[in-house]
């Protein structure tokens, strides 16, 4: 008996999909959605890490960050001495250091507010090289500069601004005073903290909100091989006599941490995906199924033409991983559309890893196999004679 070619074997399963199309379709779309889903969490959760390294990319990940903790057997805070500053800068690989310092005041819209709603804005004494410092840009109007820092002018956060609907040329009221809007940062992600802040001159605030001068964070730019070394002596220079009472840390651990969170949130969207597939899997085993059923004359009238059991297990085994390889494809392109769509409307540059989308083609392979072996190794068992007299 001659052996089926491949050609042969494909031409023969598109032919018995072609004959109940609708039902083909329905059983491929169950596929393409558990594929499609797969290929999204795993090419949203690659955009996203993406966007993650190049935003570390351009902010650096050699920014460390200097603040008092608690003294040690005592309730109240402590304190940087307000040489701290100076005394950071002085470490050899620190390229840059600047500084904010918090003031015991409020910020509100206009003097009419009530006390309680201030918005949670915090104001803070800030240097006037702190934006080159944490990576922080201007999205309005302009920064502090050495005129503008000794009279009461503000730059705001971009949350601050949004909660106080505040625009660049007007007055808010900051502690006892009138200050003047000169300027909205736009996001800091290495120090979110600035976002819901507004930012005065450090000789402002000493003038008009009464600042003691210390500095309550230190932002620490340092060369990226060293940044492990100045980080084990941030605390011992800070505040030399108590450096048990600084905190020292990395923001971009933070981001990085927070990257991590997201991945225990993809691997239980994956595991969502493999239901959805393992359902469509059961569809088209049970569409393989009643086409056996349905077909029984078909393949008797084969039999008794002199085909196999072999060709006929071949058959149906070749319908079954072309129904599911259809549903393979179009959920890989159906995934992919919707990372591209996602991470457009997010910024983000789109990333479907090449191993995802063969993954994924591959786990369609194998379904099909799995769907496609009983009702192929049923139809082959079939006797030509009673298949012949079958309904």
């Amino acid at each position: 008996m001659t052996r089926l070619r491949f050609t042969d074997l494909a031409r023969l399963g598109a032919a018995g999909l072609r004959s109940r199309p609708l039902r083909a379709v329905l059983a491929a779309l169950g596929i393409a959605i558990g594929i499609a889903a797969m290929t999204a969490v795993v090419g949203v959760s690659a955009s996203s890490r993406a966007e993650l390294h190049r935003t570390l990319d351009r902010l650096g990940t050699n920014l460390l960050t200097v603040g008092p903790g608690s003294k040690l057997f005592a309730d109240e805070p402590a304190t940087l001495p307000t040489e701290a500053v100076a005394m950071v800068g002085r470490i050899g690989p620190v390229t840059s250091v600047s500084a904010t310092g918090r003031v015991d005041a409020k910020v509100y819209r206009t003097d009419r507010m009530p006390a309680a709603e201030n918005g949670s804005i915090a104001v803070v004494a800030s240097y006037l090289d702190l934006p080159g410092t944490v990576g922080a840009t201007v999205a309005r109007g302009v920064w502090l500069n050495e005129a503008t820092a000794r009279y009461p002018t503000a730059v705001l956060g971009g949350v601050a601004a949004d909660r106080l609907g505040a625009v660049v040329g007007q007055p808010v009221w900051l502690g006892e005073a009138w200050f003047t809007v000169v300027g909205v940062l736009g996001p800091v992600p290495l120090a979110p903290e600035l976002d819901s802040s507004a930012l005065v001159g450090w000789t402002a605030a000493a003038d008009y909100l009464g600042f003691d001068g210390h500095a309550t964070t230190i932002y620490t730019r340092a060369d990226e091989a060293a940044v492990e070394a100045v980080a084990a002596v941030l605390a011992n220079t800070a505040n030399p006599e108590a450096p048990s009472e600084v905190q020292v840390s990395r923001p971009s651990d933070a981001l990085a941490a927070g990257r991590a969170a997201d991945d225990a949130f993809t691997g239980l969207l994956l595991g969502l995906g493999a239901v959805a597939l393992l359902v469509g899997g059961v569809g088209v085993a049970n569409t393989m199924v009643i086409s056996v059923l349905e077909r029984r004359g078909e393949i008797g009238l084969r039999r008794s033409l002199g085909a196999t059991r072999g060709q006929i297990r071949a058959q149906f085994f070749a319908e079954s991983l072309l129904l599911c390889a259809l549903g393979g494809v179009g959920g890989v392109l159906l995934g992919i559309g919707v990372t591209t769509a996602y991470a457009v409307t997010q910024g983000w540059p789109a990333v479907v890893p090449a191993w995802a989308s063969l993954g994924a083609l591959g786990a369609t392979v194998l379904i099909g196999a799995v769907a496609g072996l009983y009702p192929a190794v049923r139809a082959a068992r079939l006797a030509p004679t009673a298949a012949l007299a079958a309904p």
